[in-house]
């Protein structure tokens, strides 16, 4: 949660900033972040029911062949009637998201009822946050795992970042829209609201991500500029992180690759350690992540669930988040990681239900 604000110094150029201007700044942002969403809102009513997972040739799941939402939707009444939640996993956990959306229409059409709240009736716990989750959009499952981590007592920032640093720009600008429709707050206000500092002003860049090199265009004399931007803001006393912010969130991934590895071959060091030096706090953490993301997304998740293993919540998130994007290769660098398949890892942490529903998500066996 943020705390009450004390003066910091800012190791610029020019004078020293408050942190309230820093605040200020974030406000009079969300002020006119609010504006084009209230404009986008009004043009867009309901995000599309049948919208497609963001597709990666990497996923575990795959459209279902011969698929026919009618047998799905009469079978699952079926097994909610006699609440056989083995069936429900079955079906639900072998169907795309897009399969999914489409058997919970017919539902609809056949039962009058809404299939999320007929799930909710007969299942508890992790696998009811599992299954319900496989129900909605993808832009729906962000935008509730973002309100989850800004709930209650504390914060957890680590699921922002993982959301937040994961996801494209496009991306970000469907889950604004999508935490707006499902809970009726904007998420820039409750970023600022949750945390504090420079760690806001970096989650809001984040969540902006306005590009401003050419992609696909290598730009060598802005590599170069980059780099000499990042050192200096650490020549100080303090550093200033200010530019690392700036180059990070304004960059696309590839430009930025080049950046960091031009960096840590002038520096002979990991750009990880030196932001553990400079840097602390959630600020800290914010930057690590980013950067790790930045390297490699899926090496990224890898170690976030071998970390967060006992933490079903985690876990239950990325699978299904990645499960149609990119799971092949974290299940790839989770092998690598720990000398384990993340099959294996599942069968041993879980049980039951909810393990048959993670193992599908995972669905195969590294050797």
């Amino acid at each position: 949660m943020a705390t009450q604000s004390q003066p910091i110094q800012n190791q610029g150029r020019n004078s020293a900033i408050t942190e309230s201007g820093l605040v200020k700044r974030a406000e009079t942002f969300a002020d006119r972040f609010n504006k084009d969403m209230d404009f986008l809102l009004k043009a867009v009513e309901t995000l599309p029911i049948k919208e497609p997972m963001w597709w990666g040739t990497l996923g575990t799941v795959r459209p279902f062949p011969n698929f026919d939402p009618e047998r799905d939707a009469q079978e699952i009444h079926a097994a909610l009637d006699k609440k056989d939640v083995n069936t429900l996993v079955r079906i639900l956990t072998n169907r795309n998201n897009a399969q999914r959306q489409g058997i919970a229409q017919v539902y609809q059409t056949l039962t009058q009822k809404d299939l999320s709240q007929a799930l909710k009736k007969i299942l508890s716990g992790v696998l009811e946050d599992l299954l319900l989750g496989l129900m909605m959009t993808p832009v729906q499952f962000d935008a509730h795992r973002l309100r989850q981590a800004m709930e209650g007592m504390g914060t957890d920032e680590e699921t922002l970042l993982e959301i937040l640093c994961t996801r494209s720009a496009q991306q970000l600008r469907d889950i604004t829209i999508a935490y707006k429709q499902e809970f009726g707050r904007y998420l820039e206000n409750d970023l600022i609201s949750e945390t504090s500092k420079d760690f806001t002003t970096l989650l809001l860049a984040i969540l902006k991500k306005e590009q401003e090199n050419m992609p696909g265009v290598i730009e060598f004399h802005l590599i170069d500029r980059d780099a000499k931007a990042l050192t200096e803001a650490l020549s100080g006393k303090k550093a200033d992180s200010a530019p690392w912010i700036r180059v990070l969130t304004t960059r696309d991934s590839d430009h930025l690759e080049r950046v960091l590895s031009r960096w840590e071959t002038l520096r002979a060091e990991s750009v990880d350690k030196v932001l553990q030096k400079h840097f602390s706090g959630d600020l800290k953490l914010g930057l690590r992540i980013l950067v790790r993301t930045i390297q490699n997304t899926p090496l990224y998740l890898a170690q976030r669930l071998q970390k967060s293993m006992k933490k079903s919540s985690v876990v239950c998130g990325i699978l299904v988040s990645r499960s149609e994007e990119d799971l092949l290769s974290v299940r790839v660098e989770y092998r690598r990681l720990t000398n384990t398949s993340l099959y294996s890892t599942i069968q041993k942490e879980f049980k039951g239900d909810l393990q048959q529903a993670l193992l599908a998500l995972c669905r195969a066996e590294d050797v």
